[in-house]
């Protein structure tokens, strides 16, 4: 058998670190397996789906790397779903249901003061043949209710075992409103079955629908159903619900406006709630070498922003210039050399800090001249060049044997005077960029060599 697995996202509102988790699972899982990945539209809502949001959704998948080898989307097959909805009504799967939204929610407010669960009474069931004619007659439209059937629903879960959820413990759900307009649970099940998807993996909160889904899935082929597996959803750091409109948590901003790497998002959320340790990761090959839905632990995650700006970093820190070239070049950072970005990468936390050291090597800047005396010795003993690594060294022992200094005493100025920061990259590495001219010129307190 051939895996195939979907990401089926709506098309109403920014990708989030709690829906790329899902789609990441399922992208991870696929091809651990060697198996195909489905980017699906769930778009039958036209009022509320918008091309915009289509279209953010492909650039945060792919800008994670994220990829699919098929799509679809649900607003082309409408018919399908009108057909379907046929064979259910010819085969009293299905019953249609005249509540308004204020009676039904006045139904689930009684219930509530009575202490009883707010599950629909099917109360539309009571209605006669010719009671639903006259109601059909006079204008009014049905919304129509899958009638499940009230036994236990169990399946063995890819992730949380053996379930079993009570069907009478669950509402009949709507599967077409009443402007016509098809339902997430319903059009999933007949889309998940034409296509031939065999694994569906999602977060915990989804388990419900499963008990419905797969009574559904019952009614409409005879063909087996998904394996279905079902994870913890993410909480926040200080344990509390995420919340899936927090705009800080979209893909969108953590790209455009935290500056994240892409790899470290997948890293984090790939290991994160496992038994694997949560560490930088280069590739999605490498990563999904390692996903395995056993690892996945039923405790609940939390997510830390701090967490996933240090891996960031660390992805920064064992990135070589031949893979970070190119990203460097799109971001007008092209002029950055590899000894720069070799000298540098491990200072980082953000890509774009770079043009801090960039500066520093190129200038002009400010240098911080504190201890005037002691710079003046130190131009006097500065190495002409040509000067390599060891070049630092070889200064730096003449000033102490000069002054008398050494330890903080000694370099701090230095790199005060030349970086015009108090930390940074190893100033033998740094200093031979820099080069003789501009280092003279700082020292004396100059913001460039031309002054």
């Amino acid at each position: 058998m051939t895996i195939y697995v979907r990401f089926a996202p709506s098309p109403t509102g920014l990708l989030h670190v709690g829906n790329i988790r899902a789609a990441l699972f399922n992208f991870l899982f696929a091809r651990h397996y060697g198996g195909r990945f489905l980017l699906r539209m769930d778009d039958t809502d036209q009022e509320r789906s918008k091309s915009e949001y289509e279209a953010a959704i492909r650039r945060d998948l792919t800008w994670l790397g994220i990829t699919w080898d098929e799509e679809a989307r649900q607003s082309t097959r409408v018919d399908r779903y009108s057909e379907i909805l046929e064979k259910l009504k010819a085969e009293s799967h299905v019953y249609p249901c005249f509540e308004t939204q204020e009676e039904l929610g006045l139904k689930r407010k009684t219930q509530l003061g009575r202490g009883l669960p707010p599950v629909y009474d099917r109360g539309a069931l009571k209605l006669s043949p010719q009671e639903i004619e006259g109601k059909l007659a006079s204008g009014q439209k049905p919304h129509w209710r899958f009638k499940l059937t009230h036994t236990d629903v169990k399946w063995e879960d890819g992730i949380q075992k053996s379930k079993s959820v009570p069907a009478s413990s669950i509402s009949d759900p709507v599967i077409v409103r009443e402007d016509g307009v098809p339902l997430y649970t319903f059009c999933s099940v007949i889309d998940d079955a034409d296509m031939g998807i065999t694994h569906i993996i999602r977060g915990e909160d989804h388990v419900t629908n499963t008990a419905v889904q797969l009574q559904l899935w019952g009614a409409i082929t005879d063909k087996p159903a998904p394996v279905f597996a079902h994870f913890p959803l993410l909480v926040s750091a200080d344990g509390k619900e995420m919340s899936k409109r927090l705009g800080s948590l979209s893909i969108a901003s953590m790209r455009d406006d935290t500056h994240i790497e892409a790899m470290a998002i997948n890293s984090l959320l790939a290991k994160l709630g496992t038994s694997d340790p949560i560490a930088p990761y280069l590739d999605m090959d490498d990563l999904a070498a390692s996903f395995d839905l056993s690892k996945i632990s039923r405790a609940t995650p939390k997510f830390d922003m701090k967490e996933l700006k240090h891996i960031s970093a660390k992805i920064l820190h064992t990135t070589s210039y031949e893979n970070i070239k190119d990203k460097l070049a799109a971001q007008s950072l092209g002029d950055v050399t590899e000894a720069l970005w070799n000298t540098a990468r491990a200072n980082l936390e953000l890509l774009e800090d770079i043009r801090l050291w960039q500066n520093v090597v190129d200038g002009p800047l400010t240098p911080l001249c504190e201890d005037k005396d002691f710079l003046v010795q130190a131009t006097e003993t500065l190495p002409p060049e040509p000067w390599d690594h060891s070049t630092w060294k070889a200064w730096t022992d003449m000033l102490k044997q000069k002054t008398g200094r050494k330890g903080k005493d000694l370099f701090m100025p230095l790199r005060l005077a030349l970086t015009a920061q108090n930390h940074g990259p190893e100033l033998k590495l740094l200093l031979p960029l820099i080069g003789r001219k501009r280092a003279l010129a700082r020292l004396a307190g100059k913001k460039g060599v031309e002054e």
